[in-house]
Formats: structure tokens, sequence, C-alpha cells
């Protein structure tokens, strides 16, 4: 089975690259996958008409369009979508998000996931890998942080690993967040465990996955 897995930035394109072979398999054997990021996730537009320029790939602006296009693709099997839920409302936002596939006609072959309120919610899912990669990291941090709560997730994961924490990295510029949440991806993803994290929305995106490839 091939694989579109669409997901809104490129640090998360990054861990699922890490995290898709231990879920499913390695790429080719038997199933294969293209991991597209985007820069954001944007807003399912209004009529499912959006009117967002292509190029500036913004994910859910685009989705209705990219959905119709993977079920007019030939050799594409399935639609992964993965998106943070950041402030918003999961379950009205995952309504969205079906109400999308299901006018594109693709509502029995599309996967969305929803982190919470982070991706980097599941680098809190596995301490040991965490604490792994990052030996140093500061335990009275990580102990503040209430598995997938809307806290500040990614902010209170720097202020766990990094000097100075979430501050120093803002008042270096946006652009040093996202330097910092590939690192993530790239030291703790590849040391994750996936058969015993303890987020529940990591657990959801990976028994998606399986199910959505046969695997029991």
């Amino acid at each position: 089975m091939h694989l579109e897995v669409l997901i809104e930035d490129s640090s998360g394109a990054a861990l699922l690259k890490h995290l898709l072979p231990a879920i499913i398999g390695p790429q080719g054997d038997p199933h294969t996958w293209r991991v597209h990021p985007y820069k954001g996730i944007g807003h399912i537009p209004k009529g499912l008409i959006g009117k967002t320029d292509p190029a500036k790939r913004v994910l859910l602006d685009q989705l209705p369009r990219l959905l119709r296009g993977c079920r007019n693709t030939p050799g594409i099997d399935a639609v992964v979508v993965v998106v943070d839920s950041d402030r918003r409302d999961c379950a009205k936002l995952l309504d969205e998000l079906r109400d999308v596939a299901e006018k594109a006609g693709t509502a029995d072959t599309t996967l969305f996931r929803i982190a919470l309120e982070e991706a980097e919610a599941w680098y809190f899912g596995d301490r040991v890998a965490l604490l792994k990669a990052y030996p140093r990291a500061k335990l009275a941090a990580l102990e503040a942080y209430k598995q997938d709560t809307v806290c500040g997730t990614w902010e209170m994961l720097a202020d766990a690993t990094h000097k100075g924490g979430a501050a120093a990295i803002k008042k270096v510029g946006f652009w040093q967040a996202g330097t910092v949440k590939h690192e993530w991806a790239n030291t703790i993803g590849p040391l994750m465990d996936i058969e015993s994290n303890q987020s529940p929305s990591f657990g959801k995106l990976r028994d998606g996955l399986r199910r959505i490839v046969g695997i029991e």
C-alpha cells in the first residue's frame, strides 16, 4: 500500500521519517509513503474552495484540492493528514476535517490524526528516549508537564532541554524555534519506543496507521 502523508511543518515531517518505518515497516517492505511538509496549518476554506496560492503551502487552506488530487492519482491508496490541535477544539476540528474528506470522496481512504497540543507531546510520551537524548534535561520541568494538555507544549520541552528555555529561543527569533524542533525530531525521534509511548494522541497515530495498511 502507498500512503501520501501531509503534515503542517517540516520538523513534524522529520519526526515522521523516523517513526513511520518503526510503525508500519521499512520503506517498500511492503508499504511505501511520501511525507509532504507544509508551512503552517491554516484554515479549511469556506465552501471548500481554496483561495490561497498553492505555492504558499498552507495545509488546511489547500486540503480540499489535495484530497481531490490524491483521489484522482493512480497509485495512491490512502492519505494521512497530521496536524497539531494548538488551542482548537479537537472534536470540532476532527469533524471539520472528516467533512472535507467526505465531500472530496476520500472518506474511506483518509486518516486524520491530531497531536495534542503539538507534536512535541509525543516526546514527553517517551521520557526514556527524551532523557537518553538529553541526559541533562531539567527533571522539574519534565514533571511539570501533564500529558497531552494545552499548556504551551514546545515551550515546556524547551524549558527542560535548552539553556535559557523557551524565552532564550524566542529572543533569537521565530526561526530558532524551528531549528530546535528539528533538533528534537532528529535526536529524540530515532530513540523513541513506539509501543510504550504514553501520549494518547501518539497511540492513535500509531494504531491508525497500522489499521489503514492492514496491520493487526
